[in-house]
């Protein structure tokens, strides 16, 4: 039996600078793999977080989410407990569990996202604005329409925020 490379399967590259790209919450979220482009295993995106961004605290009740920061510092919420990560930090957050991320530095936070399985990461680029590499961030007023829209379609996307 001859081995079929046409149905092999194959290992995905994203070089810098590709991928998906939405501003929500005021943040920019690069999508780096998927739902489609991982067989359902996993979803990752970079985040750029500006100082005082972040999304309202919520809930994924299918899927893990973990964060690894690369840069900055963010202050997390994560059930009960609230804790600062700094570049060099990961942090794990099952499913059904309260989270949520606020960067209180005066300097961009840099990280990668993941969620176990993917899935959720389709909800950044139902939401958002487009991010091109020449797109400024939308205007502070963007927030509110990014939580109703949030608040509108994240039942979908198995998560709610409180």
């Amino acid at each position: 039996m001859s081995f079929d490379h046409e149905r092999a399967p194959r290992a995905i590259y994203v070089p810098p600078g590709a991928g998906l790209s939405r501003w929500v919450f005021g943040d920019r979220y690069t999508i780096k793999a998927d739902v489609h482009t991982t067989n359902g295993a996993l979803g990752l995106m970079e985040g750029i977080v500006p100082p005082g961004g972040g999304p309202p605290p919520h809930i994924h009740h299918k899927e893990d989410e973990a964060f690894y920061l690369l840069e900055g510092e963010l202050e997390l919420v994560n059930g009960d407990r609230q804790l600062t990560a700094e570049a060099g930090s990961f942090v794990f957050v099952p499913h059904g569990t309260v989270h949520g991320f606020k960067n209180v530095s005066d300097q961009p936070c840099k990280m990668l996202i993941m969620f176990l399985p993917g899935g959720v990461e389709q909800f950044f680029a139902e939401v958002g604005t487009p991010a091109d590499e020449n797109t400024p961030p939308p205007p502070p007023s963007q927030y509110e329409n990014d939580v109703e829209n949030a608040m509108r379609i994240v039942s979908k996307y198995g998560a709610t925020y409180v």
